[in-house]
């Protein structure tokens, strides 16, 4: 049976925080399934880095279809998890549904990917008292709010929780993930 990751998001994902992990996953040989609030067609942004501006830039993505909603996901049917980043995590940290999935990749320490905004969720859930993470950096006092020690870096790994800052640390944040996967899977 082929080993199935859960990717959680929403409207307003960063396209490239879902659609990499989803399709490098997937040459893995892993099977990958998008869930969200319900089964949609997905409109994810395209957040940028543009010269003069003090912040990223956000224009319209991809759109995507959720194979799932968050109500009819079995966490204990999938080996790991991949939280994007983008606006979406800004609200979905308040889904009772997502929250009790979230708990339980948690709880049986599965692997999690985060990325982004990403780690919004995995503190709405106490996920990371206690951990070293990286987000995108803005989210530093979130971050220590949350209990954990942040770091400005590509990837950060502590224990089964891989972190990242933002698209642009894709290739070491997957390459992290993958090792633990490897290892655990």
């Amino acid at each position: 049976m082929t080993p199935k990751i859960l990717i959680v998001t929403g409207d307003a994902a960063e396209s490239l925080e879902v659609l990499y992990p989803y399709q490098r996953l997937q040459e893995e040989g892993y099977e990958v399934h998008i869930a969200a609030p319900t089964r949609k067609q997905l409109r994810f942004v395209v957040h940028d880095f543009e010269p003069g501006y003090d912040t990223y830039t956000e224009k319209p993505g991809y759109t995507w279809p959720a194979d799932l909603a968050f109500s009819e996901v079995a966490p204990a049917d999938y080996v790991a998890l991949v939280i994007p980043g983008g606006r979406a995590p800004e609200y979905l940290r308040n889904d009772l549904e997502l929250r009790k999935i979230l708990k339980a990749f948690f709880d049986a320490d599965k692997p999690v990917a985060q990325i982004c905004h990403g780690p919004l969720l995995t503190a709405a859930v106490g996920g990371l008292e206690g951990r070293r993470v990286t987000a995108y950096p803005a989210l530093e006092p979130d971050m220590q709010a949350a209990g954990a020690t942040f770091q400005d870096t590509e990837a950060v790994v502590d224990g089964v929780l891989v972190s990242s800052r933002a698209w642009p640390d894709h290739p070491t944040w997957m390459r992290e993930f993958l090792k633990i996967l490897r290892t655990k899977t």
